[in-house]
């Protein structure tokens, strides 16, 4: 009898599904892929596979030469925003930046972090004010310095399916 109210008391976790208040219980997707291919879809714009493929380290060790310039990165998604997807953030090694996409035009599923994805899109210099740092610091959860900083404004995001 005990084993049968176990087998009981496992399948109703089964069923119950995630814990309610699990941010990843629940992926907000606003955008839809551009592309579609066989193991990865495509946000934003395709992609145009002639650009450079740099590493973020790169950029950010000589941002003058790569200021405005498109160019394409490989980096792991540390974290999204979960409330729509519309921004996330990058790691390559020990640097991390902002990945904001071009004129809030498309946004990203929030389920994404832990992926590495690739970017297209251009590094530009910010100066975030305080309350764009609190905001950002609200959305991640996490303290966001102000300041000036780099990020990447993305025009494209080919993100591989899990």
């Amino acid at each position: 009898m005990s084993s049968w109210i176990a087998a009981m008391g496992i399948l109703l976790v089964l069923l119950a599904g995630p814990v309610a208040g699990n941010a990843e219980s629940t992926v907000i997707r606003l955008s839809e892929p551009v592309a579609k291919e066989p193991d990865a879809e495509i946000f934003g714009a395709l992609m145009d596979e002639s650009l450079p493929l740099k590493r973020m380290r790169d950029l950010v060790a000589a941002p003058a030469a790569w200021l405005g310039r498109p160019v394409r990165i490989e980096a792991r998604v540390s974290q999204v925003c979960q409330k729509k997807g519309c921004f996330l953030i990058a790691k390559d090694g020990d640097t991390t930046l902002r990945v904001s996409f071009i004129d809030y035009g498309f946004f990203v599923p929030t389920d994404i972090s832990g992926r590495t994805v690739t970017l297209e899109g251009e590094l530009v210099a910010v100066d975030r004010s305080a309350a764009e740092a609190e905001h950002l610091s609200s959305d991640l959860g996490a303290p966001v310095a102000r300041g000036p900083a780099y990020e990447i404004v993305a025009s494209s995001v080919r993100i591989p399916r899990p």
